[in-house]
């Protein structure tokens, strides 16, 4: 028995064993690694590394740029995910009734998310930029325009950022939705409908509560997923956080002065760990709001 369970357990491993290692060498060292650099004065090329304790974590509430792109962050974050859920929830409940072209409908939203966001940065960009598209949509009706373009002006760069990512989000988020309707059970609403409820008690009755986990994923890793914006970042302010640290978020603040400038690893891992703290006390908070753990149905 003992034989035959070894050999079972063997098998098992070798057929784990890939996975585990790429978990080990790229999950667990670079965690624990990172954080023992966040305690460092370590820069790449440097000699030697000295231990600083919390230093680099002060020097960084000391630092005007960070509290600009932790600022930028939330910013984003608190504009993003809110409309986000509601527009993939209400483009979900539209697309998911018997209606003609449905599954048309249903790409067509779908699209923006299979194309790569590269791409999309890039054709939002030119759509921006000075005499682009959407300064000529607002010139023909009235609209004031930034004079030298979305993307360049302070205070519609981040905005415009958070635009696209609205947009391309959506589609992607809908069909989650669309998933947890149907796994709502049809039998609910026909007693529903048996005891006179009108369509607005039951989307707000059975619809909505059924959705819960739902909405409570798609909030999660849309969480996730926005405090670490850096590719939108990186290509529409042109590799600059710009202007004047507008769009400057906390990635982006992490890439600048680890990877390029000062090569601060230690206080980019400090910067990154902070990153992990707040993101994972939003989570908290998210899950507590939600009531996660609660009955579906009550």
């Amino acid at each position: 028995m003992s034989k035959r369970f070894g050999l079972k357990f063997s098998s098992t491993f070798v057929f784990l064993s890939p996975w585990i290692l790429t978990l080990l060498l790229f999950w667990v060292f670079p965690l624990i690694y990172s954080l023992y650099l966040s305690f460092t004065d370590f820069s790449l090329g440097a000699q030697a590394v000295s231990f600083v304790g919390f230093s680099n974590f002060i020097e960084l509430f000391e630092d005007a740029r960070f509290i600009a792109s932790l600022k930028n962050t939330f910013v984003f974050v608190i504009g993003t995910i809110p409309f986000t859920t509601v527009f993939s929830l209400l483009m979900a409940l539209l697309v998911n009734r018997r209606i003609k072209f449905a599954i048309f409908f249903r790409s067509a939203y779908f699209l923006p998310s299979l194309v790569s966001l590269v791409v999309m940065a890039l054709i939002f960009t030119s759509l921006y930029q000075k005499g682009g598209y959407l300064e000529f949509l607002f010139g023909m009706t009235g609209l004031p325009t930034p004079e030298r373009g979305f993307l360049l002006s302070e205070t519609t760069a981040l905005p415009a950022i958070m635009f696209m990512d609205i947009w391309i989000a959506s589609g992607y988020y809908m069909l989650i939705f669309i998933a947890g309707l149907k796994s709502i059970p049809e039998e609910l609403y026909e007693a529903a409908r048996l005891d006179g409820a009108s369509r607005f008690q039951q989307f707000f009755q059975i619809t909505l509560p059924a959705l819960r986990p739902t909405a409570l994923y798609i909030v999660l890793i849309n969480t996730i997923k926005s405090f670490q914006v850096f590719i939108e970042i990186y290509i529409m302010s042109n590799d600059s956080g710009g202007p004047n640290n507008a769009t400057t978020t906390i990635v982006y603040y992490i890439y600048d002065i680890g990877l390029r400038g000062l090569f601060s690893m230690g206080k980019a891992s400090a910067a990154a760990y902070l990153l992990f703290v707040i993101i994972m006390i939003v989570a908290l908070i998210q899950l507590k709001l939600f009531g996660y753990g609660r009955a579906t149905y009550e």
